[in-house]
């Protein structure tokens, strides 16, 4: 069971960090009192509920919410609650540029009429303690978004693939595109099994017609070069932090050749640990080809 409890400077980036985590499995909440934080606990180590791994935000919005924080960390450590602390920070500059760049007032300026400039200076003051406390820091200064998420994988996974799902789409081009493709292969090139009479009517998800689209070698030869363009580059897109990838097949109508080859190259990923889903969005429509 995986309890975090992110935290940092305001600006520096932990909503980003917050949605990393959801792609990676956590359930997920932002900025709630301190006083809850406990309570979150309890969820977690209540097995009937079986979320294993939860990650919540707490922000400093003022001394008195800071100092009820650190109670909150009291009470984790009494009832023997394991916890990892993650603080997001960057240099000041940068502080101050994204919020110029945002137009934001800092929460700490709304409530005590200070500049931006000095309410960082006051927040770190504030967070001091807790950092010191923190079990990883990262500092975001000079991180591209996808290089954070990278970070927040690295630290929070075993295996870089967990924090990618790969979906194997099959679709007909009749019915156009899949505008949120990531990758789309034409197999409209292949023999098709709507031109065999004891075919014409059934789908990819049944083995006869599985056969007959694999019993020839262009479509061996096609498959095997997909393959090794997925495997290829599936290592690419989770280096980029992408969470979810959408690999297309495309034929005529979407019912048999692309049903194929969505239903077999889910399952070779499978076999490599990938997070697989399959998804047919055109099988059941009628009249296809």
């Amino acid at each position: 069971m995986d309890f975090i409890i992110v935290t940092g400077m305001s600006g520096a980036g932990k909503s980003k960090v917050l949605n990393a985590l959801e792609d990676i499995g956590y359930y997920c909440s932002d900025n709630i009192p301190p006083q809850f934080i406990v309570q979150f606990a309890d969820i977690l180590h209540d097995k009937s509920k079986k979320i294993d791994k939860i990650a919540l935000v707490v922000d400093a919005r003022g001394l008195q919410v800071f100092e009820d924080f650190l109670v909150s960390l009291d009470e984790l450590t009494s009832e023997n609650y394991t916890y990892k602390i993650l603080f997001i920070d960057a240099e000041d500059k940068v502080l101050l540029n994204r919020y110029k760049e945002g137009r934001r007032r800092h929460h700490l300026a709304e409530e005590e009429s200070y500049s931006i400039a000095d309410s960082i200076d006051k927040e770190r003051q504030i967070l001091q303690v807790v950092k010191e406390k923190a079990h990883f820091v990262i500092d975001t200064s000079l991180m591209a978004p996808s290089q954070l998420k990278r970070r927040v994988v690295e630290l929070f996974l075993q295996r870089d693939s967990d924090g990618l799902t790969v979906v194997c789409m099959s679709f007909g081009f009749k019915n156009g595109l899949p505008p949120e493709a990531d990758l789309v292969f034409d197999l409209r090139c292949l023999p098709n099994p709507f031109y065999i009479p004891e075919l014409k009517e059934r789908t990819g998800l049944e083995v006869d017609v599985q056969e007959y689209v694999m019993d020839h070698d262009e479509s061996l030869v096609f498959y095997e070069k997909i393959q090794d363009m997925v495997r290829f580059s599936l290592p690419l897109y989770v280096k980029e932090g992408k969470s979810c990838l959408l690999v297309a097949m495309g034929c005529t109508g979407g019912k048999h050749r692309s049903v194929t080859f969505a239903e077999r190259l889910a399952k070779d990923l499978i076999q490599k640990s990938y997070k697989v889903n399959i998804l047919h969005r055109d099988v059941l429509k009628q009249n296809q080809y």
